[in-house]
């Protein structure tokens, strides 16, 4: 499994932003390998948002992003915010007790 980390800092209205980004998630849902994303308000900046996608596996990732219908979705995001997409790969997972 890869993890999937942007952070995006909105340069457009923020609700916009969101709006295109449900657009966007809806589209990757439906790709082969796709496990789930979240979408993330930075809670001291209020421009910054975080997106974390688990995918399972980079190449999966790579066949999603480099499809045509991709295109318009990643135009939306960029005329709405800049972004820096870092991929990491699991090393380690921890859980808190269950009461």
């Amino acid at each position: 499994m890869i993890i999937l980390i942007n952070r995006f800092t909105v340069t457009g209205p923020a609700d916009q932003f969101e709006q295109v980004f449900v657009g966007t998630s809806e589209f990757f849902r439906r790709a082969p390998g796709h496990l789930r994303n979240r979408l993330l308000k930075v809670s001291d900046a209020p421009t910054a948002y975080v997106n974390i996608a688990e995918w399972s596996d980079m190449e999966s990732l790579q066949k999603a992003i480099r499809q045509p219908e991709f295109d318009p979705h990643a135009q939306q995001l960029r005329a709405l915010a800049t972004a820096e997409p870092t991929v990491c790969e699991v090393v380690g997972e921890w859980f808190g007790e269950q009461a």
